[in-house]
């Protein structure tokens, strides 16, 4: 299979990207994070922690994402 990315808008990229993440997720239950992965976790806990960082709800992060590249 060939994907010309040059070709696709960034939405397309996006769709396809978050297709690929959904796939993979069902599929590979079983796949593990690299161990750097969970480094950067708790480095991010740890500032959730110390009021630095919050979270943001997925759906309303994605029309952000969506609104800043249309």
């Amino acid at each position: 299979m060939e994907i010309n990315l040059k070709e696709m808008s960034i939405e397309e990229k996006l769709r396809i990207m978050e297709l690929l993440w959904d796939d993979l997720c069902r599929n590979k239950p079983d796949f593990q994070s690299p161990h750097w992965h969970g480094d950067i976790l708790k480095a991010r806990e740890k500032s959730l922690n110390e009021g630095k960082d919050k979270f943001v709800d997925w759906e309303q992060a994605k029309k952000e994402i969506w609104n800043s590249i249309s």
